[in-house]
């Protein structure tokens, strides 16, 4: 995936959308591992209001049956987070997360 990063502008200071400016809290191993189009994103959603257990036990389940490696594990664990969860992991430090447990 190509990203270019966005520089100034004659109109003034833009936000650096590039891969530098992105939190990565996974490793680069979690980060390198290929989701493939096909995989199935779980349809579950995690806001912080729900009972954390439950939540991954469903999200547990609903991975059983789709498969995958431990880094997609990571990964879509991470794409049933809304709001201020979001917000808390993304502010994790860089290449904190390794594995999926």
């Amino acid at each position: 995936m190509h990203h270019e990063r966005v520089t100034r502008s004659h109109r003034g200071a833009r936000p650096d959308y590039s891969n530098r400016a992105r939190p990565k809290p996974f490793s680069q191993a979690i980060m390198d591992d290929v989701i493939l189009a096909s995989f199935i994103m779980p349809k579950i959603v995690f806001t912080g209001l729900e009972d954390p257990k439950a939540h991954l036990t469903t999200f547990n389940a609903q991975m059983l049956i789709s498969g995958g490696t431990n880094a997609m594990h990571c990964k879509m664990f991470m794409g049933t987070f809304t709001g201020t969860v979001l917000q808390w992991f993304v502010g994790l430090p860089n290449g904190h997360i390794t594995s999926f447990d």
